[in-house]
């Protein structure tokens, strides 16, 4: 009986691997070429409007449409790759029987969302079919009709997984226990309805909190405690629910976001990033300290390139790391600098926090993008009097010094990669093209120096990079879309009005709120990433900042660097982890090193606070 069991299980799960290499396949042409033709798409309107004076009036629409689609496409792949953002930080130390065990509940309860919102996403793309796009004079439906899609196909993913898991006790666990406590929670709707916003603590702080730390994809937390709120607690149908998850998915300021995540890819394949570096360090490599601040100058610049953390430390660290450790730095050294740096440029546009926060409260993409500079450039000056200070009595070697024909040559090289951020920058501060559309100056910007310069990008590694791109830009545009429908959640209960009220009557005013700001995006930073954390509590607290007087652009930068001090400090901020999984370095061995570096930030962030002219100081 046991051998006829393993029997049609091996082929059950020989069945489910084909069907998803089937589906997985698809999935990897239809998001790839939906990137392709939006790059096209976007530099056709730049160039019809600029060039030829004749704007191409259907753009925006057919734009829309592929940009939902490749949104969810992406949000497929993420999933079936599972890089949808989740934190391990609890889990991963766990025995095997209670990581598994976890492993398959953060597959069955995005199952559970996916159910219980497949019918209302079915709804909501049934009733768009009424509505007419004015250019294109086509029905909405061809728009809508992609989250149910994409539901469907998380969905199905995740069946075929549980079909082919090696642990059939602990997925008739997780699926018993899952199935239980809907009930339960259905049973308990009477005592929800009497307990008034006491729900928003034991759904958005509750729920959410125990998925987070239980290893639950945190856009599928956000997903469950919303749909849990509406169901039991309020009349709100969820087709409402979906009209704000394809709102915060789609905004087209988010489609910045693959497009930059691609440029940042394309810089890494090109050797962009390596060039910067090797100009920098002919410069001051020769000091023992040198190459600290070749890292730190490098991803000042590379993050003005690429926008996504994870490409510029990607790019920088094969670089730098290994002769680093030549010279004699340890690896906790090397690691805690790597983070430290990351977290040094999250306002360095065309930072995807800047960004997100652009599109989640409505703040000027140009003034942030001219707002950010300073402060980076602040901080990075702190990290480099800090690795002076700590490198005096170091044992540490120096390298060769370059020549300045050398130097000179190496500049040569670099200066066309070096013009990139620049280019970025100017176009969208002077006006000249908005910040989607000046990515797409940035890819054709690198292609052209693919060309020029060999950059080596042959087409397989072009389609390991559309994937790469679509993963994680699926993963953050799902993350935003649930955000921001928990965030609306949150404002129609009236906890906006509630937070703004405490917020105002704290006592010590705007120094108070200062802190209490920087506090809770450090906190929340580290837990939920940045980006989520971004779209769901920055709707809700700049309101209160111009309340007090405090400029939307100076708030934005304080609190994005913030935020990007709990991303990458330990123990629980993931950006941490990835950082050391880049560098090949125990995250044990950086701890120690990075509490020095997370000090100097803090102080950087508190200097920045303090002087708002080094957040304003350049806006028109």
């Amino acid at each position: 009986m046991a051998h006829t069991l393993r029997v049609s299980h091996s082929e059950a799960s020989s069945t489910a691997d084909k069907c998803e290499n089937v589906l997985e396949a698809l999935l990897y042409v239809g998001a790839g070429t939906l990137l392709v033709v939006e790059v096209f798409l976007l530099a056709a309107g730049v160039l019809a409007r600029y060039v030829f004076g004749k704007p191409l009036v259907w753009s925006d629409e057919l734009s829309s449409i592929l940009f939902i689609w490749l949104a969810v496409f992406g949000a497929c792949i993420a999933f079936r790759r599972k890089e949808h953002m989740r934190m391990t930080s609890f889990s991963a130390p766990a025995g095997e029987r209670t990581r598994s065990f976890l492993d398959v509940m953060a597959i069955v309860l995005p199952m559970v969302f996916l159910s219980l919102a497949l019918q209302s996403a079915y709804d909501y793309a049934a009733a768009q079919s009424f509505m007419t796009m004015p250019a294109l004079e086509i029905s909405g439906a061809w728009r809508a009709a992609a989250l149910p899609v994409g539901l469907l196909l998380m969905w199905v993913f995740g069946l075929l997984e549980l079909i082919r898991h090696q642990h059939f006790v602990s997925v008739c666990w997780a699926v018993g226990l899952s199935v239980a406590a809907a009930y339960g929670l259905y049973l308990c709707s009477p005592l929800f309805a009497e307990l008034g916003k006491w729900n928003l603590a034991i759904f958005f702080v509750g729920f959410v909190s125990a998925g987070v730390f239980s290893g639950i994809p945190i856009a599928f937390c956000f997903g469950l405690a919303t749909v849990a709120y509406l169901q039991l607690t309020t009349p709100v149908p969820l087709m409402v629910l979906m009209g704000r998850l394809d709102e915060g998915m789609s905004h087209q300021i988010l489609l910045a976001i693959p497009l930059f995540i691609f440029l940042g890819f394309l810089m890494e394949a090109t050797g962009m990033a390596r060039r910067i570096v090797e100009f920098f360090a002919s410069v001051v490599g020769h000091r023992k300290d040198g190459l600290s601040y070749v890292l730190v100058g490098a991803m000042y610049t590379v993050s003005g390139i690429s926008g996504s953390k994870s490409a510029d430390i990607a790019a920088i660290a094969p670089a730098l790391v290994p002769e680093m450790r030549r010279r004699g730095e340890s690896d906790g050294e090397v690691a805690a600098l790597l983070s430290a740096t990351g977290a040094q440029t999250e306002t360095i546009p065309p930072s995807l926090a800047l960004i997100a926060i652009s599109s989640a409260a409505g703040v000027s993409t140009s003034a942030l993008f001219t707002g950010g500079m300073l402060p980076g450039a602040v901080m990075g000056i702190l990290l480099c009097w800090y690795v002076w200070w700590r490198k005096r009595g170091s044992e540490a070697t120096g390298g060769r010094r370059s020549s300045f024909r050398e130097a000179m040559r190496k500049l040569a090289m670099a200066l066309p990669a070096l013009i990139l951020p620049f280019l970025i920058k100017s176009a969208v501060v002077e006006g000249v093209a908005t910040a989607t559309e000046v990515s797409t100056i940035g890819i054709a910007y690198a292609i052209v120096y693919s060309v020029m310069f060999g950059g080596g990008v042959t087409w397989s590694t072009l389609g390991r990079i559309f994937v790469r791109t679509t993963s994680l830009a699926g993963a953050i545009l799902f993350i935003v879309g649930t955000a921001t429908s928990m965030a609306w959640a949150l404002a129609q209960s009236g906890f906006s009005q509630d937070l703004a009220s405490a917020f105002l009557h704290l006592p010590g005013g705007a120094i108070t709120f200062w802190i209490v700001s920087i506090a809770v995006f450090v906190v929340i930073g580290s837990v939920l990433e940045g980006i989520p954390a971004i779209a769901l509590l920055a709707p809700l607290l700049l309101p209160i900042a111009k309340g007090l007087s405090i400029n939307e652009v100076h708030y934005s930068m304080v609190i994005i660097l913030s935020m990007g001090i709990g991303y990458f400090a330990p123990p629980f901020g993931i950006g941490y982890y990835t950082t050391c999984a880049i560098s090949g370095v125990e995250p044990n061995a950086a701890m120690r090193p990075m509490l020095g570096f997370i000090a100097v930030l803090a102080l950087g962030v508190a200097i920045i606070a303090a002087v708002p002219w080094l957040s304003t100081g350049f806006l028109h």
